[in-house]
């Protein structure tokens, strides 16, 4: 490997760890946050997802507006605005609907950077690494937020950390890990120069052949929304587990997760992405069967919610985490399929945009659809949504090798 491209995925490594130091230390941790300072309930807390995903629905746009800059400048601005807005969550404790505002600016800087780290990362990998290498950057993701998840149970546990203090530390201290990345990013940004970053402005890229991506996409936004709320949810409103708790899941989640996605590349490049399609869907449809089953059974008093039962809902949490980072057969499926290298990024945003209007639509509904009916009938919609991430494994067909030009 040349002496150049191997100090830039150092680089990128670092800002690997910055980024999810600061989300070790953050986003795990806003779900307890919400029920310990604001005191919400489920349909409240669906309702907040309005201005967490609202971003992803203009972050399309917002790129497209600034591609002049190139990836890696922008994604120097993304860090900023995610810095910023989780600052002032950190130093005062505003009323609910100022809160809103400032987790909207946080929640927008970190959708702005989420399909540039896929572009920028599989730009700086070796052609015949791609799956290899974006393992390891998931890899690496785990690790860090193992750590970062460790340090932040044991200030939970001991009192360092308080919810109910005035100064909210975990949020300050995710702040200044994201200006460091933002620095690495600029120190990346004069290393690889503008030449790999910058492109012509993006226009709304929406082809038949990738059909099947944006439906992979669509019902995503679903899973992910029921993995980041509702799944978390059971626990802490059903099952009354604090936050010292939901950060031990994560940490299990995290620890298995460092094992598990190199595995994954490495399997991507052996297997091939359509075997891998296989595994994604049915890894969705077992864990939100499996949640529906429990959660009917703690609404119908059948099952404890202490023993074996709390145990079982404990692992379903792992193993919906684990499940949700396969995101990167998605990613690598629509490399192997665009015409063009140009398409991947603003096919990247189009995507995401699809999947947060309907997260938008799941938060609000299911929320209203939990204190209405149950918990239980959001999980077995969404399991029988999830076969169509089967029928797309049995359509599509098996894509070509990724290679990408630099």
């Amino acid at each position: 490997m040349p002496e150049k491209r191997r100090n830039e995925l150092y680089l990128f490594f670092a800002v690997i760890v910055a980024v999810n130091l600061a989300a070790g230390f953050s986003e795990g941790l806003f779900s307890n946050y919400f029920k310990d300072v604001y005191h919400t309930d489920g349909f409240q807390r669906g309702l907040i997802e309005l201005p967490r995903e609202m971003p992803g629905v203009i972050t399309f746009f917002l790129i497209s507006a600034m591609s002049f800059l190139g990836d890696i400048t922008i994604a120097i601005f993304a860090q900023g605005i995610a810095a910023f807005g989780l600052m002032v969550l950190g130093l005062v404790t505003p009323s609910f609907g100022v809160m809103l505002v400032f987790l909207f600016i946080n929640s927008l800087g970190m959708h702005i950077y989420m399909p540039l780290r896929d572009s920028i990362g599989m730009s700086l990998a070796e052609p015949e690494q791609i799956g290899k290498r974006m393992g390891q950057f998931g890899g690496t993701s785990y690790a860090v937020l193992t750590v970062a998840g460790l340090t932040v149970f044991f200030l939970f546990r001991f009192g360092v950390f308080r919810f109910a203090s005035q100064t909210k530390w975990p949020f300050v201290i995710a702040a200044i890990f994201y200006l460091c990345a933002m620095l690495m990013m600029i120190k990346l940004k004069l290393k690889t120069g503008q030449i790999r970053g910058k492109r012509e402005k993006p226009k709304l890229i929406f082809r038949k052949e990738y059909k099947f991506y944006y439906l992979l996409a669509i019902v995503f936004g679903v899973q992910k929304q029921v993995m980041l709320v509702f799944g978390p949810w059971v626990l802490i409103e059903t099952l009354n587990q604090r936050v010292d708790v939901i950060v031990m899941l994560g940490i299990m989640a995290s620890t298995l997760g460092m094992f598990f996605m190199p595995q994954l590349g490495r399997w991507i490049d052996r297997f091939g992405v359509k075997k891998l399609l296989y595994a994604d869907a049915i890894s969705f449809i077992f864990v939100y069967l499996c949640y529906g089953v429990l959660s009917h059974g703690f609404n119908a008093g059948i099952l404890a919610r202490v023993g074996l039962p709390l145990i079982l809902t404990c692992a379903l949490f792992i193993i919906d985490r684990l499940s949700s980072q396969m995101g990167i057969i998605r990613v690598i499926y629509l490399k192997s399929i665009a015409l063009m290298p140009s398409d991947v990024t603003p096919t990247l945003s189009l995507a995401m945009m699809m999947d947060h209007i309907v997260s938008i639509i799941v938060g609000v509904s299911g929320g209203l659809l939990w204190v209405t009916f149950g918990s239980h009938y959001i999980f077995y919609a969404v399991a029988a949504l999830s076969l169509v991430n089967l029928a797309v494994a049995i359509l599509v067909k098996e894509p070509r090798k990724v290679e990408v030009r630099l």
